[in-house]
């Protein structure tokens, strides 16, 4: 079991944590290339949470600051007959990288996997993004040489 910084705190975010979560998410919007949109980003989170449509757990680290988040899909493995979530998003703020607050929020997604009976957690993440990779690796995430992954964009 990974260990995380006794100076990072991770919660299950509510509609109260939107002001924390807003900035965080169109900051992580903007770094795949959209355009800044906090409304359009509050919408969103706020339906998501109050749907109870996804599970987002906010990261803090030092003074309170609100410093990176997860947001986890719900999903099932039919083969296997047992839920299992969808590491959807991952971001930290650049100030704070390398601080242990991408490992506290990955350690607390394997924790809601464990409390909900999942048979585990999947994620996608960019070939080049090789910084991410080694990390997920190093928490004891395997990357899928077994399946290949398609799309439908419509």
């Amino acid at each position: 079991m990974a260990t995380t910084p006794a100076d990072v705190r991770t919660n299950r975010a509510t509609i109260g944590d939107l002001d924390d979560l807003v900035p965080l998410f169109d900051g992580y919007r903007q770094f795949y290339g959209r355009r800044s949109d906090p409304a359009g980003a509050r919408a969103f989170l706020r339906e998501r949470i109050e749907r109870d449509e996804s599970v987002i757990y906010l990261a803090h680290a030092g003074a309170h600051e609100a410093a990176g988040f997860t947001q986890l899909y719900p999903s099932f493995s039919s083969v296997s007959l047992q839920p299992l979530w969808i590491l959807n998003d991952l971001f930290v703020r650049s100030d704070v990288r390398r601080g242990g607050v991408a490992r506290a929020l990955l350690e607390r997604a394997r924790q809601h996997a464990v409390e909900t009976g999942a048979k585990g957690l999947v994620l996608s993440t960019g070939v080049t993004n090789k910084t991410a990779q080694a990390l997920y690796e190093s928490c004891g995430w395997q990357r899928d040489d077994e399946f290949f992954q398609y799309y439908l964009f419509l």
